[in-house]
């Protein structure tokens, strides 16, 4: 489904990229300098910065394990990121044997890693789409290829949408997405905020605009807005790791302080 061959593309190590910044925050080792060194700048402004990746990670596990025991079988994940154990498929397979999974990044590095997200149950399915989440018409396509879209779906959109401008039209793109997909569907989204740190986001807003990396915070009014014409689950837009604590672990270095992110999942009626 890549449409490409893994060992022939080309990877981009003169500027620094979110998915690579983010690998180095879980401690990964598949990013370059350039994204150690922004990601250390970011830390200055903010030393929070890895424990709010791990906190992301964490809510994708809670929800991905809630929308599982709700019977939701089907899984669309954009802005996959460089594959981190246990993936998505993992959490959900592991309580639905038969789930299936589609995900879909921009970032060539993620193709190259795509074999480790393919590791399906024999019941279930993973496939892996090379697209960007600006291009809903062939994530739809594509995700046609493996998902059932007359059956719910869980539209996942994890740490994503904080790159999307409103100017490249980030709420028509998930409404484009949510369009095709049927009844009973949930829209699982997290979403970085300036709303308690509002200078050191300008500043860490400003830096990444000069390495090329286009960061839109938004308010929790902006970000519930998402959610226009869904029903929220209980408890609604929240912090981030107030979201359902007791479907997870505490993630380490977390306290009761304000992570700057708020996470929600809803439901099409």
């Amino acid at each position: 489904m890549t449409g490409q061959d893994p060992t022939a593309i080309e990877i981009d190590t003169s500027k620094p990229h979110p998915a690579r910044m983010y690998d180095w925050y879980l401690g990964g080792k598949d990013n370059y300098p350039v994204d150690e060194e922004m990601g250390r700048q970011m830390l200055a402004l903010e030393p929070r910065v890895p424990v709010m990746a791990r906190v992301n990670r964490a809510f994708m596990h809670r929800a991905t394990r809630w929308l599982a025991q709700q019977g939701v079988r089907q899984f669309l994940d954009i802005g996959t990121g460089i594959p981190t154990e246990p993936n998505l498929h993992q959490v959900a397979q592991q309580i639905a044997p038969d789930s299936r999974v589609v995900y879909c990044d921009n970032d060539p590095i993620v193709l190259a890693h795509a074999a480790a997200l393919l590791r399906s149950t024999p019941q279930g399915a993973t496939e892996y789409l090379q697209a960007d989440v600006r291009d809903p018409d062939a994530i739809i396509a594509g995700a046609r290829e493996v998902l059932d879209l007359t059956r719910p779906v869980a539209l996942s959109l994890i740490a994503l949408l904080h790159f999307v401008p409103d100017t490249d039209g980030a709420h028509e793109l998930v409404s484009r997405l949510l369009s095709e997909l049927p009844s009973g569907s949930y829209l699982v989204m997290t979403h970085a905020t300036a709303d308690f740190t509002p200078k050191d986001a300008a500043t860490a807003t400003g830096k990444l605009k000069g390495a090329g990396i286009t960061l839109a915070l938004r308010t929790r009014d902006e970000f519930t807005r998402f959610f226009d014409g869904l029903d929220l689950v209980e408890p609604g837009v929240e912090i981030v790791h107030k979201w359902h604590p007791e479907l997870g672990e505490p993630v380490p270095g977390q306290d009761d302080g304000v992570i700057p992110g708020y996470g929600a999942v809803a439901r099409k009626a």
